[in-house]
């Protein structure tokens, strides 16, 4: 079983994607092609938040005007993090090409390195906020997050540990989110709540 298909069992779909790609715009102005559990996880889940912890990144291509919290923006901000912030022993001295997939509610940011020719073995680097330190997992973008919901890593990469162990997880897109809201569900429980969408969530 392929870590993808292992994700769709531990966080199973609520919604289609809401989000549409034109993958041949996005490979070009970023000159590369982008994983393929990635382009499956937006095809099936869209861009959107894991038990509103983890946000996976709206993908972007370069030269648009970068949307808040999405894939250019956060980019730019694993760059300066990087510039200025300690690396795990095996980064000390590597020059890695981020591109942001992911941040979550500590601000922990999750990055391919994407210096190398396939895709398909782009590690994960991930920038612990609270230990100011930049960690590399060999493994994709799928495979990491079925890790750290069955919580097997030897630590949780992240700050935040409200994913480590947790499964089944739920998946919202912004769609889906609205929708609860709009039905007066609360999107976290989906149980009622008379005050969902009051204070602009």
């Amino acid at each position: 079983m392929t870590a993808r298909d292992t994700l769709l069992r531990l966080m199973p779909p609520t919604a289609a994607s809401d989000t549409s790609v034109d993958w041949e715009r996005m490979c070009e102005s970023w000159g590369k092609q982008f994983p393929s559990d990635f382009r499956h996880f937006i095809t099936v889940y869209g861009a959107g938040t894991i038990d509103n912890c983890l946000s996976v990144l709206e993908p972007e291509p370069r030269g648009v005007e970068p949307g808040p919290d999405n894939m250019l923006m956060e980019t730019v901000n694993a760059e300066n993090a990087w510039a200025r912030e300690p690396k795990s022993a095996d980064l000390v001295n590597t020059r890695p090409e981020l591109i942001a997939w992911g941040m979550d509610s500590s601000s922990n940011i999750l990055c391919w390195d994407a210096s190398g020719d396939d895709p398909e073995a782009w590690p994960v680097l991930v920038r612990n906020r609270d230990g100011k330190l930049w960690s590399r997992y060999e493994c994709g973008m799928a495979e990491f997050l079925v890790r750290v919901l069955r919580a097997d890593f030897p630590d949780c990469p992240l700050s935040d540990v409200s994913l480590w162990g947790r499964h089944p997880a739920v998946f919202l897109n912004q769609r889906e989110y609205q929708r609860l809201l709009k039905a007066g569900l609360d999107p976290r429980t989906g149980e009622p709540d008379p005050y969902a969408g009051m204070f602009g969530d």
